[in-house]
């Protein structure tokens, strides 16, 4: 931040109002000079002469993310604690920090983030604003139509080939088909060793039905990631397209088929540190199948998503986010109580062991999917 006594004049045409006139300090002439963005590229601190009217309000709009800071005057007036879209009166600002008392003032805005730019584009004056708040009422509608505007044709093309997947799975891999999701055959242990279960991703059964979960779990976790992204009243970012909706499905697909079968990789290299190689097998199984029978019900929670997420969006978040962190959380549980059957847990050995292959990827997992917004 610098004194006002070492910068040059600046002519104003503007009261109560912000300009596009954004300005970038030269430490080399201790001087502004106006900033060009394809000159100057990414700087951190942005400035901006105002004058301001502490009678008379100054409200202004704004998309920020975590951690910027606006000063009037070097002196910190507003600093954002988290991502989404802001509102403040700088005039009554100017009051409560008591930076003056003069029927129209000069000051220096200096917007200033510790890592990124501040985005220009979203600092509005409140009058430049097509959409402003109103009435609760209003408020309700606005986001109705926002939300309504979401194409969701990626969602339901993608929704019906996995329907499409299931159903030609059903129809040609009856055997496994019915062994995979039959809850006698889930609760029972020896059903590990039955089936394409006996040896995973050795057929191309096998491999078909990783796909469709990978497919059924890419649809929930992008719905719920664009499902905050278009919240209005979270205001976390702006509209997402069906384009980037559809490659980012198919890029979580991939992204989860890999971890699915990277897994057995990783529990082989951790078994041989552990020397616990004989449990691999049938901690890989039990991951498999617990995987796969609940990723079964992840079509429904699509369907839910579809018909609701319009008038209910926030409990259609919450009930997807649940479905997300309870099959993380249950497949977790399951193959601890299938290992513990086998070899008891009570081991600090073995316990460690579970902990490096479980429990830290689960909340790796969770922190990612759920928790990253």
């Amino acid at each position: 931040m610098f004194g006002q006594a070492k910068l040059p004049p600046v002519k104003f045409s503007y009261t109560n109002q912000l300009n596009s006139d954004w300005l970038i300090y030269q430490p080399q002439t201790s001087q502004f000079s106006l900033y060009i963005p394809e000159y100057h590229g990414q700087v951190g601190a942005l400035y901006q002469w105002v004058n301001i009217r502490p009678d008379k309000p100054f409200r202004i709009n704004f998309t920020a993310k975590k951690d910027l800071c606006i000063f009037l005057n070097n002196k910190l007036i507003f600093a954002a604690d988290s991502a989404a879209t802001y509102a403040l009166d700088l005039a009554d600002l100017v009051v409560t920090n008591k930076l003056g008392q003069a029927q129209t003032s000069r000051y220096l805005l200096c917007l200033w983030h510790p890592t990124e730019q501040p985005n220009l584009s979203t600092f509005r004056n409140e009058g430049d604003i097509k959409i402003s708040a109103t009435s609760p009422q209003q408020k309700n509608t606005i986001v109705n139509q926002y939300r309504s505007s979401l194409n969701y044709n990626a969602f339901i093309i993608f929704l019906l080939l996995i329907g499409l997947i299931y159903g030609w799975l059903r129809t040609t891999y009856t055997s496994d088909f019915r062994s995979l999701f039959s809850l006698s055959n889930f609760l029972r242990r020896s059903a590990l060793d039955e089936g394409f279960l006996a040896k995973p991703i050795s057929s191309w059964s096998s491999v078909i039905f990783i796909i469709a979960f990978a497919l059924s779990f890419a649809l929930i976790i992008v719905a719920i990631h664009t499902n905050i992204q278009n919240i209005v009243i979270f205001n976390r970012l702006f509209s997402v397209s069906e384009a980037d909706i559809t490659s980012k499905i198919l890029f979580y697909t991939i992204l989860i088929f890999s971890f699915i079968l990277f897994k057995y990789l990783f529990l082989s290299v951790m078994g041989y540190t552990f020397d616990l190689t004989a449990l691999v097998s049938l901690q890989y199984r039990e991951f498999i199948r617990t995987l796969l029978f609940f990723g079964m019900f992840l079509p429904l929670i699509m369907v839910l998503y579809l018909a609701l997420n319009t008038t209910m969006p926030q409990t259609v978040l919450l009930i997807s986010t649940l479905a997300v962190s309870g099959i993380l959380i249950i497949t977790v549980l399951r193959i601890f109580y299938t290992l513990n059957k086998k070899v008891s847990l009570r081991n600090l050995h073995l316990f460690s062991y579970i902990c490096a292959t479980e429990i830290i990827p689960l909340i790796i997992l969770l922190k990612l999917i759920v928790f990253n917004y």
